[in-house]
């Protein structure tokens, strides 16, 4: 059995991502990089992702840092949100994508907009803008002279309020 792309696109390693990352081939879309791409944080292809940066972003790139989080990362799949030109005959284009992955136990999704600029036939990284996350409480705030809600009978405060506040205070 073929081991399947880490991109998600539903064909093998070998039929998608892999020709690129082995330089037998160029991605002939912004997609097709984006995709590569990650594929190649998920293969631990560090110098795939160094080479195929404008330019200026090759500049903006630890290499060790890099292959760090790629090593130590669990890629968990690719979402592309939306492609804005980046076709074969453009020579300009963006992704909107998200990549989830779990580092060091906890699981994360890299929210980016990706612009790509194609530089003598090929299509590279030129650099990104992340989307911040909002995150939403799902209870309400419990007021530190409130009620706790388990059910003590105490005031928050002194109740598990008193342990939250002890552990941001070690912290």
């Amino acid at each position: 059995m073929m081991k399947p792309c880490p991109c998600g696109s539903g064909r093998s390693y070998t039929e998608c991502c892999g020709p690129y990352i082995s330089g037998s081939q160029r991605p002939s879309t912004a997609e097709a990089l984006m995709r590569s791409r990650y594929s190649a944080y998920a293969e631990h292809a560090i110098n795939y992702i160094v080479d195929t940066c404008t330019k200026d972003g090759k500049q903006d790139i630890d290499v060790k840092q890099t292959r760090d989080w790629s090593e130590k990362s669990q890629w968990l799949g690719l979402k592309i949100l939306s492609v804005t030109k980046g076709g074969p005959d453009d020579t300009e284009g963006a992704v909107e994508f998200e990549a989830v992955y779990e580092h060091e136990g906890l699981k994360d999704i890299h929210h980016e907009k990706a612009r790509f600029k194609k530089v003598e036939g090929a299509w590279l990284y030129d650099e990104g803008d992340i989307v911040p996350k909002t995150i939403v409480r799902s209870n309400p705030k419990v007021g530190r002279n409130e009620p706790c809600p388990c059910g003590s009978g105490k005031k928050y405060k002194h109740c598990h309020g008193k342990v939250q506040n002890t552990e941001t205070a070690s912290s």
